[in-house]
């Protein structure tokens, strides 16, 4: 089996990995090793967004991570003695522009010194009226003990959830089924789009809209035997 190791510190076991019977390799790799906690695998993910991985912990905040050695994670892995899960995505669309996350997409306002006004559209179907308020935060369930979580105080484990951040007026969080469509139409804006810690956003003007769904790929990852 061919490794890609990931990580700031994931040199540190290519003599482990090789001593386990694994090809350590730099590009085309069957399982991606992502070696860090949950914002490194956010950006294994997005760099090797359709590879498998296996999520191995050295930081201090790692809810994926499985709960063994890396020796015994790479023998596992040798030895085909491991399962793999699959966890939704989610995907934003502006014309051209699109990003992909597992965690969420962030809608925020550009300028913080002035609310963000939006209205939200579930399968074409307006839902509330018009927010003010700071944006909106779409996660998946893995991404809704995040950001998520801060602004409801809630977790869900199906579906996608949509949480109003710091509007003006009541605006109760949703779980949806994760087969709707949502979009986002700035009335007062422009507002900025965000997809997990990548690197990668893009800007929404005024009067605008963006289309947010379930990714039709999802994210696996290894789960040791």
């Amino acid at each position: 089996m061919k490794v890609l190791l990931f990580g700031n510190d994931a040199h540190k076991l290519k003599n482990k990995a090789l001593e386990a019977g694994l090809e350590v390799v730099e590009e085309n790799p069957d399982v991606v090793v992502s070696f860090g906690g949950d914002g490194t695998f956010l950006m294994a993910e997005a760099v090797f967004p359709y590879i498998t991985k296996i999520i191995l912990k050295n930081s201090r905040i790692c809810k994926l991570c499985i709960k063994t050695t890396p020796e015994k994670a790479f023998l596992a892995l040798k030895n085909k003695k491991y399962k793999v899960e699959k966890l939704p995505k989610i995907e934003v669309i502006y014309g051209k522009e699109k990003l992909v996350a597992v965690n969420d997409i962030v809608v925020h306002n550009k300028d913080p010194r002035h609310g963000m006004r939006y209205n939200v559209w579930l399968d074409g179907v307006q839902v509330n009226t018009e927010i003010i308020g700071d944006g909106v935060v779409v996660a998946t369930p893995f991404g809704s003990s995040g950001y998520y979580r801060s602004i409801t105080d809630s977790i869900f484990e199906t579906g996608i959830g949509l949480a109003f951040n710091n509007s003006t007026e009541q605006s109760d969080h949703i779980v949806l089924r994760d087969d709707r469509v949502i979009k986002i139409e700035i009335t007062r804006g422009p507002a900025n789009v965000y997809a997990d810690n990548q690197k990668e956003s893009f800007t929404v003007a005024e009067g605008d809209f963006v289309e947010i769904r379930r990714h039709k790929t999802p994210t696996k990852i290894i789960k040791v035997i």
